[in-house]
């Protein structure tokens, strides 16, 4: 089986900073691959090549048989991506924004309307389809750009702290969904630091720390690697460069 996301000795510099230093990961169809690690490791720059928004780095990007750099916007047609905060063109109504995001993807009028109202009505927002969006809340703007980066059906779905702003019952919505589309055969790229959701969803766990991946293997073997602990734990073994249970004694000392 060949490799349906497969990065070759990738490079990114900012100036003189290095951020990713020669990552080389093969990602087969079906996986869900759980991407973790510290603010500043390089995740976000991770997901902006895998999405084509980064294209001056060294190193081979290859994304469903598309090279990153040669073809940007065939990478972008078969991705579905979710980011982190939810921009939005938020004076339309979500079923504005998704018909465009459906047009944008060529998909049929019929299909668009089905999908629209269907996914929205899952989410709990079949009364604010043909509401302008300026007055939604972050949780309900997140289900709506959940919603556009699934419309086309993709094979490849990004996914960069997509249950940012989610109410309890929307994560576990959302976290079913990632079990039920991986099923269904997607390939599925998770970033957050939510560690027990990582723990549960993923097939696989790839930690990156400054930039190199330290980690690599299903949550068992990184166990059987690190002790038979959570992955909460062995992610502050692997990077935290003193013990983390006296930083709130030391943010204590502050009052005393």
């Amino acid at each position: 089986m060949q490799p349906i996301i497969s990065l070759k000795n990738i490079y990114k510099n900012y100036g003189q900073k290095a951020v990713l230093k020669n990552i080389n990961l093969d990602i087969y169809p079906g996986q869900v691959i759980g991407y973790i690690g510290p603010n500043g490791a390089g995740k976000s720059t991770t997901v902006k090549i895998l999405c084509g928004l980064i294209s001056d780095f060294q190193g081979e990007a290859i994304i469903n048989g598309f090279d990153v750099k040669k073809n940007p916007v065939e990478v972008k047609s078969c991705i579905g991506y979710i980011p982190e905060l939810a921009e939005l063109y938020d004076v339309l109504t979500p079923k504005e924004f998704l018909t465009i995001m459906g047009e944008l993807y060529n998909l049929p009028a019929n299909v668009v309307d089905d999908r629209i109202n269907t996914m929205l009505a899952a989410f709990g927002l079949e009364g604010n389809i043909n509401q302008r969006m300026d007055t939604f809340s972050k949780g309900m703007k997140q289900k709506v750009l959940i919603v556009s980066g699934l419309l086309h059906n993709p094979n490849i779905i990004i996914l960069d702290e997509p249950l940012s702003g989610l109410d309890a019952n929307s994560v576990i919505v959302v976290k079913d969904l990632i079990g039920k589309l991986a099923k269904d055969g997607k390939t599925i790229f998770y970033c957050s630091h939510m560690m027990d959701v990582v723990e549960k969803v993923s097939d696989k766990i790839i930690l990156i720390n400054e930039g190199t991946v330290i980690a690599n293997g299903t949550f068992e073997e990184l166990q059987q690697q690190q002790g038979n602990n959570s992955l909460e734990t062995i992610f502050s073994h692997l990077t935290s460069n003193e013990n983390l249970g006296n930083t709130a004694d030391k943010m204590m000392n502050a009052f005393k």
